[in-house]
């Protein structure tokens, strides 16, 4: 017969606290009983709690996934080891510290042996009896041997006590489902342990370090779920704008974004970011398919460039820095005449894109013609064109701004108070950034204000 262990099981008594003569005095005994005649046996030594609610225990999961989350934060390499050899059965590295696995593992077994020969065992490295500690380089080190193989867990600084019981929990699962691998390793050498990578990531949920992106299809249903879940519709939004950019993204970069917008506490965030991961609508890739995303990227932006004056109403600011430098190489072969010529048809050019409203392309060719008067010393044209560029700088940060304002006050109405944060708080950073709007004191403490209130209403 197998036998497992559930944990983390929710009961659910059927009985109201009012209504019930014996509560509470004998819950604990009353739900044995009940557990034990559906054919599950109960230790002497279990623990039961009581949730008083929906909100609390919500609260105790929010609990558990935001310290699952801090143990991976916390958590750098993986070294599993053969506990009678010390060969390294697999070294998995969570992040790149640059760990000298090998030079790592001769360590690990030198302590070992070291602790068990000398009958003598210091009390701050040994937890419980059963985990090691020692401290190596400005690292921690928790080891946990099992009967067949030993888990190494290198870490940025001491671990929680949950995270002793993962690792204690993976050695038993590791070495029940690896049985017949780990006596080949003993008996014959053969180093194979199939899915052992996906294993490592699943117990220690290394998944939440990875890069992430959006799935491609949603639900309509599970859309609508996201909608009316304000801080879930923030998460996606703000996903959704960093991909706007990038090819990925990580948790991390939208915990802080969302943090920057609304005073909602990390385990919040980090929890409804889980739930999306659940659903599959935010998705893990891996770090070798992010790198190969950026580069097509990269090669599909070049060949963007070389067509550019095709298609120039897609380059970005960069790519006019990069017009600019060609532009440098051009000027030094150029006399004042054609440099005037040069600097005119920007200005034309700037001109007729900002009668268009094509005011991000306008600045372009303003930059353009400044840096020619500039590098030809064309004095009234440096005074002129840089006027141009400040009330066009001027008429852009208002447009952005008004857009701000706008979207902040059409979300506000929809009851949608995340988004609207998100947006005044973008409105705030164009008035800190420009001078140039007027009175920008004055509008920063009106916006603050009404942040203020929509917050009191999350």
């Amino acid at each position: 017969m197998v036998y497992f262990e559930i944990k983390n099981i929710g009961f659910n008594c059927g009985y109201d606290k009012g209504e019930c003569a014996r509560y509470p005095g004998s819950c604990n005994k009353c739900i044995q009983d009940r557990i034990n005649s559906l054919g599950f046996k109960i230790d002497t030594n279990i623990r039961i709690m009581e949730m008083d609610s929906d909100e609390k225990r919500l609260q105790m999961y929010q609990d558990q996934i935001w310290q699952e989350y801090l143990n991976v934060l916390n958590l750098k390499h993986i070294i599993l080891m053969d506990n009678a050899s010390g060969l390294p059965i697999i070294n998995y590295p969570v992040s790149n510290v640059g760990i000298d696995a090998e030079l790592l593992s001769g360590f690990i077994q030198a302590n070992i042996t070291f602790s068990e020969s000398s009958g003598v065992v210091k009390r701050d490295s040994l937890i419980d009896f059963q985990f090691y500690e020692f401290q190596y380089e400005n690292f921690y080190i928790l080891l946990k041997n099992g009967e067949w193989s030993r888990a190494c867990l290198i870490l940025d600084h001491k671990q929680s006590k949950s995270l002793q019981l993962i690792t204690r929990d993976f050695l038993i699962d590791f070495e029940r489902k690896y049985e017949q691998e780990l006596m080949n390793l003993r008996n014959h050498g053969f180093l194979e342990f199939p899915n052992l990578q996906e294993f490592i990531i699943e117990t220690f949920n290394v998944q939440f370090l990875f890069p992430m992106v959006i799935a491609r299809s949603i639900a309509p249903g599970i859309i609508e779920s996201i909608n009316q879940n304000k801080i879930q519709n923030a998460i996606l939004k703000i996903a959704e704008e960093n991909l706007i950019s990038k090819q990925f993204f990580f948790i991390n970069t939208l915990l802080n974004k969302i943090k920057d917008i609304v005073n909602v506490e990390s385990k919040i965030i980090v929890y409804e970011i889980y739930q999306l991961l659940k659903m599959k609508i935010i998705i893990p890739t891996t770090l070798e398919t992010a790198e190969t995303s950026v580069k097509t990227f990269q090669e599909e932006r070049a060949r963007k460039l070389e067509n550019s004056q095709v298609i120039s109403h897609i380059i970005t600011t960069d790519d006019n820095v990069l017009a600019i430098e060609e532009l440098k190489v051009k000027a030094k072969y150029m006399d004042e005449k054609e440099a005037q010529k040069c600097m005119d048809l920007f200005i034309k050019k700037g001109k007729t894109a900002e009668k268009a409203r094509i005011y991000k392309e306008a600045q372009k060719e303003y930059e353009k013609a400044l840096f020619l008067a500039t590098g030809f010393n064309f004095k009234m044209e440096i005074g002129k064109i840089s006027f141009m560029i400040v009330e066009l700088d001027k008429i852009i940060a208002e447009m952005d701004l008004d857009f701000s304002l706008s979207a902040a006050e059409s979300s506000e109405k929809k009851r949608n108070y995340i988004d609207s944060i998100r947006h005044y708080k973008k409105a705030i950073r164009i008035l800190e950034n420009d001078a140039n709007l007027g009175n920008t004191d004055s509008k920063i403490k009106k916006i603050q204000k009404k942040i203020e209130k929509l917050q009191t209403l999350i």
